[in-house]
């Protein structure tokens, strides 16, 4: 079989290492051929492709990003996407898809398998928000880099007697911000999930102040407070129709000097959570998907994602992943409420 590849979406540490294992076993085992499709969807939209052979794969393993570059290039909204991309896949003798992505790239890959491609998913994201996986290789990189910034955060927060906020990534989900948070000890935690009360998040930093420590505040980028608390600001729309967020972090920081007459910064991570190499986890959780995506193709079973339940790689059909997003439970929020203020 010849087999195409794909990145899509926002990058993220261990999508190398993905790919490596898809190639290293689709050759070395079954035999089969591989074209890499350059920069998400946009790829097989247009045709674009590169070698992707053993060659192609030596030393990515612990590379951040993608070597087939990426997008977020959604074909289903150009007039005639789909026709596109099985024109030029067929032109270009691919057999099968493996697309590696989140949400929307997965999204994509349904709707792409429900007009007769075939295709196998391999879930990405940072956010760890993708339903019927229990973890997304790229959340355990960016929970690390996160609790080392906020790490950090202590030390000169309190010498200078200041909150210091820290905002993260997360849209719709607050994973990393609750995870993060946690382990570096943050006094209080702001997920999208639930609305946030600026009054009570202003009394936490008053407690805190009270024991001569200086607070840490942990704000996930899609966080919001009880409705007609604060004005927020709406940003402009990428082209899955997702709002462009960042900036509650400042916000925050505004409302609470105003507030409490305290001083307080805000460190925005943003795309250092994507950046560099991924962690031991998500390079071997990264690999095992990927020698699983190639026996899913392999096996001629199309349609589905592989997904790590407990701790063994299973399938589920792609519809089983992208249909609803996976949020922090209320029990899990409660659970990191007991270290407020």
């Amino acid at each position: 079989m010849r087999i195409g590849v794909l990145t899509g979406g926002g990058d993220c540490p261990g999508l190398n290492a993905v790919i490596r294992a898809v190639v290293r076993k689709g050759v070395g085992v079954y035999d089969h051929e591989f074209v890499g499709f350059r920069d998400g969807w946009r790829g097989p939209l247009e045709g674009d492709t590169m070698p992707l052979d053993i060659q192609a794969v030596r030393g990515i393993l612990p590379r951040g990003g993608t070597i087939l570059g990426s997008s977020r290039t959604n074909p289903i909204k150009i007039e005639g996407g789909v026709e596109k991309i099985k024109d030029n896949l067929a032109q270009t003798g691919v057999d099968a898809l493996i697309a590696i992505g989140g949400e929307d790239t997965l999204g994509v890959a349904t709707q792409l398998f429900e007009r007769g491609v075939k295709v196998v998913g391999v879930p990405k994201t940072i956010d760890n928000d993708l339903n019927a996986t229990d973890y997304t290789f790229g959340f355990d990189t960016a929970v690390n880099i996160a609790v080392e910034a906020i790490d950090r955060l202590h030390t000169t927060a309190e010498s200078h007697h200041r909150a210091l906020i820290c905002e993260v990534m997360g849209r719709h989900a607050g994973w990393i911000a609750l995870h993060a948070g946690m382990a570096a000890g943050a006094n209080v935690i702001l997920i999208p999930e639930k609305p946030f009360d600026i009054d009570r998040v202003c009394a936490y930093v008053e407690s805190r102040f009270k024991t001569r420590y200086a607070p840490i505040i942990v704000v996930a980028e899609g966080a919001h407070p009880v409705e007609g608390q604060m004005a927020l600001q709406a940003g402009e729309l990428d082209a899955f129709g997702h709002v462009r967020l960042g900036g509650i972090g400042e916000t925050l920081a505004k409302e609470i000097e105003k507030r409490t007459g305290k001083e307080a910064r805000t460190t925005v991570l943003g795309h250092i959570q994507r950046g560099g190499t991924p962690t031991a986890f998500d390079r071997v959780l990264a690999t095992r998907f990927g020698l699983q995506a190639i026996d899913a193709v392999h096996d001629g079973e199309f349609g589905v994602m592989v997904a790590l339940q407990g701790t063994d790689i299973v399938r589920v059909p792609l519809q089983e992943g992208t249909k609803e997003l996976k949020t922090v439970p209320p029990g899990r929020y409660e659970e990191a409420e007991v270290f407020f203020g």
